[in-house]
């Protein structure tokens, strides 16, 4: 997919700038389920995702300008009103943002796997975030990751397990496709091509 132009208006920084979580209620225009997705890169699993489920609030996350705008700008020219983007970084906006026990899901598809060592440390998954994303799930929340690198699927799903998240497959086991799932921009193509997908459904104790 070619780069989207960098779009002028910047997305979500009134919510970015709150030092409390809002009223989801007000700033969406209806309750339901909250959810949230960490680097929603393209925009092509928050769009579906939302398309199918018009009932859920939506909250992605992406660092990169021109993919954020470009993914709220299509979500408005869709017609979705429980799509809310972010141009930020989840890390530091996520624990002023939602209440503990307040997301119904977390999603993070395809996470940078930031190759160096010397960048390991900007992983999405570290242990004192694993920990503040199961605080910020309902009792049964849902924890929906998926990776094409092994050994960060087996390192983040360490992290994950050991933070709290029950696998109900049994620790370490990865979960097999669901065609139910909204798959990724890029899930997409490695369903087409046959590439391996590492897929982990973990969830918040009850």
């Amino acid at each position: 997919m070619a780069r989207p132009p960098l779009l002028p208006d910047p997305v979500g920084l009134h919510l970015a700038r709150l030092d409390a979580p809002p009223d989801w209620d007000a700033e969406f225009g209806f309750a339901g389920p909250l959810e949230l997705e960490i680097g929603s890169g393209a925009g092509g699993h928050a769009l579906e995702y939302c398309r199918r489920n018009p009932g859920t609030r939506f909250v992605a996350f992406e660092w990169r300008k021109k993919y954020a705008r470009d993914t709220q700008d299509r979500g408005n020219k869709l017609g979705l009103k429980n799509l809310r983007v972010l141009e930020a970084d989840a890390r530091s906006i996520v624990p002023r943002l939602f209440a503990a026990g307040s997301l119904d899901a977390i999603h993070l598809q395809f996470p940078d796997p930031w190759w160096k060592r010397a960048h390991f440390k900007r992983a999405v998954v570290q242990p004192d975030f694993a920990r503040l994303l199961l605080d910020k799930l309902k009792p049964g929340g849902l924890f929906d990751m998926r990776t094409d690198v092994q050994d960060r699927a087996v390192a983040m799903l360490s992290i994950l397990e050991e933070a709290g998240f029950v696998n109900p497959l049994g620790q370490g086991v990865f979960h097999p496709y669901d065609p139910e799932e909204v798959p990724s921009t890029r899930e997409r193509r490695y369903l087409t091509s046959g590439e391996p997908v590492y897929r982990a459904r973990l969830r918040k104790p009850a």
